[in-house]
């Protein structure tokens, strides 16, 4: 005889669900993604391998196999079930924030106009060069873009494409026709990736301390550097011997957080 599942049981089950979709390893997703590389073309959806172009791609576009907004290298359908049953789980990842220093007085000796010119060139550099690197971009908050690496889209090395990613976006800024003053903070741990909101809106996004470590991070570098915390270091077997190190006190945190500074790539 069928037994309903509890509520417990089902939240359970869906939290399962969500942690296989975001370590990529759900059931189907293997078989799913030999499916649609056969049929053409590129570019596609690096989740589940749905072609972005060629003559089936406005029929799957219909079911939501097109460029989701968050990434556009991978398709919304791989996230509606998710956000539409409010799942999602706590997943290793990595987290990044890179954000303007002194944009207050920037602000100041610009017209409002011309201040969001510029910021939105940083979001638009700073949001490809993330795209570039597997990340999904979460969100803008002020000065700040934040944006998240997990396994599902890195191949498990979300910590080395973070740090990757931080120091070519570095890079892209400074090499801009006008280059602003910005600093990354970069820390990887166990978060919620997932859902969350009220009935009228939800978002897809990363929350728990290692993601706030992240923006403390950020909120401490430099002008060009890109602050990575042991955490992250040893995610990513980087060697850190002849780094410049640095023990910080975070607002918020009880202890000294230990951190390499780097730099922009050479790219």
């Amino acid at each position: 005889m069928f037994r309903r599942r509890t509520p417990e049981e089902e939240a359970e089950r869906e939290a399962r669900i969500a942690r296989d979709v975001l370590l990529g390893i759900a059931p189907g997703m293997r078989t799913g993604r030999r499916v649609m590389n056969r049929l053409p073309a590129d570019p596609r959806c690096k989740l589940c391998a749905s072609p972005f172009r060629g003559p089936l791609a406005p029929v799957l576009g219909l079911i939501g196999k097109k460029p989701f907004p968050g990434n556009p290298k991978y398709c919304g359908f791989c996230f509606t079930e998710m956000i539409k049953r409010r799942a999602g789980a706590e997943v290793e990842s990595s987290y990044l924030f890179a954000d303007v220093r002194g944009s207050t007085t920037l602000a100041e000796q610009m017209s409002p106009s011309a201040f969001r010119e510029a910021m939105d060139r940083f979001f638009a550099t700073a949001t490809q060069v993330l795209m570039e690197h597997e990340a999904f971009v979460d969100k803008y908050v002020g000065d700040e873009v934040m944006a998240f690496f997990i396994p599902a889209f890195t191949d498990e090395q979300h910590a080395q494409r973070a740090i990757e990613a931080g120091q070519a976006l570095l890079a892209a800024v400074a090499a801009s026709e006008t280059p602003l003053p910005v600093g990354a903070g970069l820390n990887s741990g166990v978060a919620f990736i997932g859902t969350v909101g009220s009935e009228d809106k939800v978002e897809f996004t990363a929350m728990g301390d290692p993601v706030n470590v992240g923006a403390r991070l950020a909120s401490a570098a430099g002008e060009g550097e890109l602050l990575v915390s042991m955490a992250t270091v040893q995610s990513a077997g980087l060697d850190a011997a002849g780094l410049e190190h640095r023990s910080l006190e975070l607002k918020g945190k009880t202890g000294r957080t230990e951190v390499v500074v780097l730099h922009a790539s050479a790219e």
